[in-house]
């Protein structure tokens, strides 16, 4: 009777522990309603999530012609989406993602979907991790695994519709998703250690030059290691960033806060100073240069 209680009140603990998991509602200092985490289809069509989600759901045509397509080979697939319930990309990507997944009724149990946050603290970050080593630069990201392995991803939103991206990743294996220069930085950090990326440096921003999507694709890499307090990253990734857009001031200011961190005060002064040749009139940069000033001397 006794080992009976036992396992019966372990099946309670693991089932409200699972049902704890999915769908943690929290409210920002604005008073806006975001899910954090493990989340599921109910969590984005109840509180204000169901406004966007469900026109923007509703709204969207599906190419069945394409889904018949691929619909057996996608379902031999595991898909895991990053989303963040402020953004939005999100708000209007992802229900779409769901219109074509109903299409093709891919199965429930195959689709992992985790809400991140965007808190100065836990920058593209959920609470447990789960986006840990998995490259997430930006929201909505869908990755598409078979047998544990990933295939392929389609990053902030489709570069033609889901329909025809999805086709070109799993029936024609012809597919490059969004943000290539963020995607390779971040893939020669896992690779390789920073003395030899410095090495590397003139011809990587040659070669970065030629396809990256504005200052902003490596900047907003920048910060999610920077925010991870992965602080030699971050700097790495923004000072290879001043070396393409020289004439950018954002890129030094982003480096500026890099060094800040990292309490390399003298280098932050350097590139806030950079800010100004370019910005006689910003304030903010203004206002670090006299805060950095005063810790130095």
């Amino acid at each position: 009777m006794k080992r009976t209680v036992t396992i019966l009140s372990l099946l309670f603990c693991l089932s409200y522990s699972n049902s704890q998991t999915y769908n943690h509602l929290e409210v920002d200092e604005k008073g806006n309603e975001k899910l954090l985490g493990k989340i599921n289809r109910k969590g984005l069509t109840t509180n204000s999530f169901s406004t966007w989600f469900n026109k923007n759901h509703d709204d969207y045509v599906v190419n069945e012609s394409l889904t018949k397509s691929f619909k057996d080979s996608v379902n031999n697939y595991e898909i895991k989406v990053f989303l963040g319930t402020w953004c939005g990309d999100s708000k209007r990507e992802v229900p779409r993602f769901y219109k074509v997944m109903d299409a093709i009724n891919f199965p429930e149990n195959q689709l992992e979907v985790i809400a991140v946050d965007r808190t100065s603290e836990a920058y593209k970050q959920s609470p447990n991790g789960e986006e840990k080593g998995l490259n997430i630069h930006r929201v909505p990201t869908f990755i598409f695994y078979k047998n544990g392995k990933e295939v392929n991803r389609i990053v902030e939103y489709p570069k033609e519709t889901f329909e025809r991206d999805i086709y070109n990743m799993v029936i024609e294996h012809k597919y490059v998703p969004n943000y290539v220069a963020a995607n390779y930085i971040n893939g020669l950090l896992m690779q390789n250690d920073l003395g030899t990326l410095s090495n590397m440096e003139t011809e990587l921003v040659s070669r970065l030059s030629e396809f990256v999507k504005g200052s902003k694709e490596l900047n907003t890499l920048g910060y999610v290691k920077l925010r991870a307090k992965r602080l030699n990253e971050a700097i790495y990734i923004f000072d290879l960033n001043t070396k393409i857009f020289p004439y950018k001031d954002n890129v030094y200011d982003s480096l500026g806060e890099a060094y800040f961190e990292a309490e390399k005060f003298e280098l932050a002064l350097t590139n806030y100073q950079k800010i100004l040749e370019l910005n006689a009139e910003n304030e903010n940069t203004k206002t670090m240069i006299e805060k950095i000033q005063k810790l130095i001397n």
